[in-house]
This record gives structure tokens, sequence and C-alpha cells, in this order.
């Protein structure tokens, strides 16, 4: 079973997901072909080196491509969150990203009661 996350570890996974949010959202939706992504929660390790990264995204039908240019561009995203959490952080943590599918399986979820 997983340790519960310390206070410090939340405190520094809220700031990632907003600062990560803020540099996704700046890319355009036009960046991740036309797709909407949304950082949906960050999970860090608790030596802080590793976050993982939990990502929505809208339409699901694009979730694919987005997931692989979030990996193809993952050092240059680590390398702006660098940039704003340089005061923060002695380590800009890896990023490791994750489809978050729950809104999906809600989804899934409300059809089969309305049968």
């Amino acid at each position: 079973m997983d340790k519960p996350a310390s206070t410090r570890q939340l405190k520094v996974a809220r700031e990632l997901q907003r600062d990560l949010s803020e540099i996704i959202r700046s890319k355009g939706m036009a960046f991740f072909g036309g797709c909407m992504v949304t950082v949906s929660e960050v999970r860090i390790s608790p030596d802080l080196s590793i976050a993982k990264v939990f990502v929505s995204i809208f339409p699901s039908a694009g979730a694919p491509q987005a997931m692989q240019t979030l990996e193809e561009n993952k050092r240059a995203l680590r390398g702006e969150l660098g940039r704003k959490v340089a005061s923060q952080l002695r380590i800009v943590p890896e990023l490791d990203f994750f489809l978050d599918t729950t809104l999906d399986y809600a989804e899934h979820i409300e059809e089969l009661l309305k049968k």
C-alpha cells in the first residue's frame, strides 16, 4: 500500500498542476491537433524527482495524437516548467504523462444507466 502524500508533496503537486496547466493552455489547441488538454491531477514522488501528470483530452478521439505530442515535447515542457519553478524547487521533476479516463468512464456509466 502506498504511503499517503506529505503536505510538501501535495503543495508541490498543486503548484506543478497550476504551472503545467498554464504552459499547456499557452500552447493552444492547434498544438494538440485541435484537442483541449487539461491537467486534471499531478502526483509527485516523495523525493520530488518524478511527477505523474494526468491529463484529460477532449474530444477523446484525439487522445492518442495529443498524448504523442505531449511525449514528444516532454523535454521542452519540463524546461518551461523549470523556468517557472526555479525559485521554489532545486530540481525540476521528470514528467510522466498519463491519460485520465475518468470523464469517459463516467460518461459510459451514464449511458448504461439510461438503458
